[in-house]
């Protein structure tokens, strides 16, 4: 069994983390730090803010949007449908080097986990028949790993579909954040799962998505065991 966790939340600007880690100050110090670095960049470039396609870096640009970007290429997507996945790993990573031996970093569906013990990840996917009921049970050995989401019907961000949940996962925060966008964008009927899945589920670093419209769920690829959690 997971034993409970207890997650603290920081709000920064438009973005609300929940973050479990003993070393939280290291987690919030990065996030900063990290918006900073973008937003100095994006001063320079604005079009990486705005576009909705990869595009091509400035020279000198920071790690943080040479990740960003190299998932927008590889998913066909802008750079910014990378930023929230991208924000999690880096202030998670931060906080293993400061000596954390465990981080959740939430930044609104876009996780970044490295666990000691057994955690339960929910799904949330807005359906009727569903609600919050789906769950993956991750082990401490399936992390470090990152589980992205994106949907058409919830939240704030930015869709082209109809999709009622997206989830991706993947090692890298920014390509599953990035994907679970495409993925989104990709669905507007439960005709559209499938040839979603094989999308995504074929860009080179994803693992595994699910994908669920209406009463209709779809899995491709390596995902972590689901549970019913209700």
């Amino acid at each position: 069994m997971s034993r409970k966790r207890t997650y603290r939340t920081f709000t920064y600007r438009e973005a609300v983390f929940r973050i479990c880690c003993e070393e939280f100050d290291a987690v919030t110090a990065e996030i900063i730090r990290q918006r900073r670095i973008l937003g100095d960049y994006i001063a320079r470039h604005p079009d990486f803010r705005k576009s909705l396609e990869p595009l091509e870096l400035l020279a000198g640009a920071p790690e943080v949007a040479q990740s960003m970007a190299r998932a927008a290429t590889l998913v066909g997507v802008g750079p910014m449908a990378a930023v929230a996945g991208a924000m999690a790993q880096y202030a998670g990573m931060a906080a293993l080097d400061a000596g954390a031996r465990e981080v959740v970093v939430d930044n609104g569906g876009d996780i970044y986990i490295r666990a000691v013990e057994p955690v339960i990840i929910g799904l949330m996917t807005g359906t009727a028949d569903l609600g919050d009921r789906l769950a993956f049970s991750l082990q401490a050995d399936d992390t470090p790993i990152s589980i992205c989401s994106s949907s058409g019907k919830m939240g704030h961000s930015m869709s082209l579909g109809e999709c009622d949940l997206a989830t991706v996962v993947a090692k890298d925060a920014a390509l599953a954040d990035a994907a679970a966008t495409k993925a989104a964008n990709l669905v507007r009927t439960i005709e559209d799962i499938d040839p979603a899945l094989d999308s995504i589920v074929g860009i080179e670093g994803i693992d595994g998505v699910i994908i669920v419209k209406d009463e209709r769920v779809g899995l491709a690829g390596k995902l972590p065991p689901l549970l019913k959690i209700k």
